[in-house]
C-alpha cells in the first residue's frame, strides 16, 4: 500500500475529461409554448413541438456524454404580426436561457433569439443579449416570414454581429411560401429543411455577407444540408448569371469557407464524406437536435458516430469537442493546484459481485469525465494479487467541484447500485509531492 501511495504521488495526472459540446438543441420553454400555442402555431411547422425540461435534457447529456449543450429557440419563429410581442417573447426566452447557463455552469450555452423580421428591435435584442445577458451568439431562422438570410434589410444587425465576432446559429423554419397538402404528405423536416437551409445559405452567398462580414461564425444545420450537391452547379451558373448582368461577381470559395457544419441529423458515411467535398474538419461539429429526436435514439446514433469518425480522417475529439470549444471560446484557463482535491479510495469487492461492480464504476468515470468540468481525473486500478482490490484515485478541481460531483445523477446511481456490492471502502486524502504536474491538468 506505501509503494502503491507513492507511485501515485509522482504520477503526472494528466487524466483530462473530454469537454463534448452538442451546437444543435432547443430549449422549449413553457412562455415561448404557450405564446405559440396562443396564436394557434403550435403545427404551424407540421409536426407538435416536443416537451422539453431542463432537469430531463442534462439527464440525456450525461448518458450520452455531453458535457455542454448550445440551447437554442426551435421553430415557429415568435413572430404574429406584432412586433412588440415578439421582442417580449423573445426578451423572456433570452432572459429564461441565461438563467439557466448560470444555474448550470458549464452545462448550457445559449444562442440568443432575435425578434425578426423587425430589424431594429433584433438589433436591439442581440445587444441587450450579448451585452448584458452574456450571450453565447445569437440563432436566426432561414427566413423570417419570407425574410431570408442574405437580405438586404438585414445589414444593419450583419454589421453589429460582425463587430462583435459573433457565432450564428442557423436552422431552418418553414419556407414563406409553401404548399400544405404536400407538407402534411411529406414532413418539412424530410426534405424541405434541407431545402430551406440550402437557399438561405446560397442566398447569402450570393450577397457576399461572409467575406463583406468575415467575423461572423456562421454554423450550418443537419451535415450541409443540400450544400455539397447544390454548390457546384450553383458556381456553374454563376458566370451565365454575372454575364446577362443578373448578378454580381462574388468569391464563392472565400463565402463557403467561412461556414461550420453540425452532423445533427442522419450523419451517414455517405453524407460525411458529401460534407468533407465542401469543408474542412476544423469545421465539423457534432450536434444531436434533442429533444426532436428521442434521447435513447440519439444516445445510439451518438455512438455509432463516434466509432466511424476516423474512417473519414476525422478525429472524434476534435468533432465532439475541441472545435466547438474553439468557436465559443469555451476552454477554460488552467489553475493553479491551490484547493484541489487528490484522494485514493481503497475498495474491496465482494468476488461474485465483481463483474457487475467493474460496469458501475467504468459507468460513473466515462460519465463524470464528460460531462463535469471540475473532474480532472478518475483513474480506476486493481490489484494484481488480489482483483476485488480496487484502487481509484481522484482528482477534483476543489471541493465545490467535489460536493457537485456527489449530487450528480450518475454518481448516485453508482453509489446505490454498488452498496451491497462493497465489501469495505476507505478513502485516503493526500499531499501531492510533485505539483507541477498537477498544474499543468486544465480544468475542462
Amino acid at each position: 500500500m506505501k509503494k502503491l501511495l507513492s507511485i501515485i504521488s509522482l504520477m503526472s495526472i494528466s487524466i483530462i475529461g473530454s469537454a463534448q459540446i452538442d451546437v444543435h438543441c432547443h430549449m422549449i420553454s413553457n412562455a415561448y409554448l404557450e405564446a405559440v400555442k396562443a396564436h394557434g402555431m403550435e403545427m404551424d411547422e407540421g409536426f407538435p413541438i416536443p416537451g422539453w425540461d431542463a432537469d430531463a435534457h442534462l439527464q440525456f447529456m450525461d448518458e450520452a456524454g455531453i458535457r455542454t449543450s448550445v440551447l437554442t429557440m426551435p421553430a415557429p419563429q415568435p413572430y404574429f404580426g406584432d412586433g412588440a410581442e415578439s421582442a417580449a417573447i423573445c426578451r423572456k426566452y433570452n432572459e429564461e436561457a441565461a438563467a439557466l447557463k448560470a444555474l448550470h455552469p458549464g452545462r448550457f450555452l445559449f444562442c440568443a433569439a432575435l425578434p425578426l423580421p423587425n430589424v431594429e428591435r433584433a438589433l436591439e435584442e442581440a445587444k441587450y443579449a450579448l451585452e448584458v445577458l452574456g450571450a453565447d451568439g445569437v440563432k436566426l431562422a432561414s427566413n423570417s416570414y419570407g425574410q431570408y438570410l442574405g437580405d438586404p434589410e438585414l445589414e444593419p444587425l450583419m454589421a453589429y454581429l460582425n463587430s462583435r465576432k459573433a457565432v450564428i446559429i442557423t436552422h431552418p423554419h418553414k419556407p414563406s411560401a409553401a404548399n400544405g397538402k404536400l407538407i402534411a404528405a411529406v414532413p418539412l423536416a424530410s426534405y424541405e429543411y434541407l431545402a430551406e437551409t440550402t437557399r438561405a445559405i446560397l442566398n447569402m452567398v450570393a450577397h457576399d455577407v461572409l467575406v463583406r462580414y468575415p467575423e461572423l461564425k456562421v454554423v450550418v444545420p443537419h451535415c450541409g444540408s443540400f450544400l455539397p450537391n447544390a454548390l457546384p452547379r450553383f458556381k456553374g451558373l454563376l458566370p451565365v448569371m454575372i454575364n446577362q448582368g443578373y448578378m454580381q461577381p462574388v468569391d464563392v470559395n472565400a463565402n463557403i469557407s467561412r461556414l461550420y457544419f453540425d452532423l445533427a441529423g442522419a450523419a451517414t458515411d455517405d453524407v460525411i464524406e458529401s460534407l468533407l467535398t465542401i469543408t474542412e474538419p476544423s469545421h465539423i461539429l457534432y450536434g444531436s437536435d434533442y429533444p426532436y429526436v428521442a434521447a435513447p435514439a440519439l444516445v445510439g446514433a451518438k455512438k455509432s458516430l463516434e466509432a466511424r469518425l476516423a474512417s473519414h480522417g476525422l478525429d472524434p475529439e476534435d468533432v465532439l469537442s475541441r472545435n466547438a470549444a474553439r468557436l465559443f471560446g469555451t476552454d477554460i484557463p488552467v489553475r493553479e493546484y491551490g484547493d484541489r482535491i487528490v484522494r485514493l479510495a481503497e475498495i474491496e469487492v465482494y468476488p461474485d459481485k465483481l463483474e457487475e461492480y467493474l460496469a458501475f464504476a467504468k459507468e460513473v468515470g466515462t460519465v463524470s469525465m464528460s460531462v463535469e468540468p471540475g473532474v480532472i481525473g478518475l483513474f480506476s486500478m486493481q490489484d494484481k494479487a488480489n482483483p476485488c482490490k480496487v484502487y481509484i484515485l481522484e482528482v477534483y478541481a476543489d471541493n465545490e467541484a467535489y460536493q457537485a460531483h456527489l449530487k450528480t445523477a450518475h454518481f448516485k446511481k453508482y453509489k446505490e447500485g454498488t452498496a451491497q456490492m462493497v465489501k469495505s471502502l476507505k478513502l485516503i486524502d493526500t499531499n501531492p509531492l510533485v505539483t507541477a504536474t498537477l498544474n499543468k491538468s486544465a480544468v475542462r
